[in-house]
């Protein structure tokens, strides 16, 4: 057990707020979640190497007055893939544009496995998509904030028919347990995964960025 140590909830209700986080002598660094994670890129001072390329941050060290900006989802996500793919699972669709859906796509890429972004925005969105499309892409990533608590029962518009066991669904929502994506693609018999593991992996990760810090 550390001690002299805290992780501390900073609950900013823009990003400028963050300045006053800045101020504090005895701030090592923090995680960075939803809706800042590239905003937060304005204020910091360096990127990490695969943050730069990934154009999102969920970690911050602060060292020596220098704020340099992480990203450990990538990370994490890569190790519930892992853990998780089967050979035949080589195309995916990523869900959502933001900083996660970003660093999905980061790993996606390390593996060369190709992948198609679906948003509100892109040429194949959510009104669009058609389940031929799902059923030629093995893996699913839900990669948005829509069913999470207290929202449980809210779930983006998709083509569940074109799921099946062969389906890899990795849904990065941890909070439930089971989003209503998850249940709705569970009951196509594919595969489901939460974003439990990513959390924990990422978060490890984050520890270790943070203790480097102190060697």
């Amino acid at each position: 057990m550390l001690k002299n140590f805290s992780y501390d909830i900073f609950d900013l209700n823009e990003i400028n707020e963050v300045e006053n986080l800045f101020a504090s002598p005895d701030l090592l660094g923090f995680n960075v979640t939803i809706p800042y994670k590239e905003k937060i890129i304005d204020y910091l001072d360096e990127l990490s190497d695969e943050a730069e390329k990934i154009g999102a941050v969920n970690c911050v060290l602060i060292q020596d007055g220098k704020k340099t900006g992480y990203n450990t989802d990538a990370y994490g996500f890569e190790k519930t893939l892992l853990l998780h793919k089967t050979p035949s699972q080589d195309k995916a669709l990523i869900l959502g544009n933001g900083g996660a859906a970003k660093a999905v796509k980061y790993a996606l890429d390390k593996y060369n496995i190709p992948s198609i972004t679906i948003s509100r925005n892109t040429e194949i969105n959510f009104e669009n998509l058609d389940k031929e499309t799902v059923a030629k892409h093995k893996i699913i990533i839900q990669c948005t904030p829509v069913g999470t608590f207290p929202n449980v029962k809210d779930c983006l518009n998709f083509p569940f028919d074109g799921l099946s066991s062969e389906h890899l669904i990795i849904d990065l929502i941890y909070n439930p347990n089971y989003t209503q994506f998850i249940i709705n693609a569970s009951e196509k018999g594919a595969k489901t995964v939460n974003g439990y593991y990513m959390l924990e992996q990422q978060a490890e990760k984050a520890w270790e960025i943070w203790n480097f810090q102190k060697k």
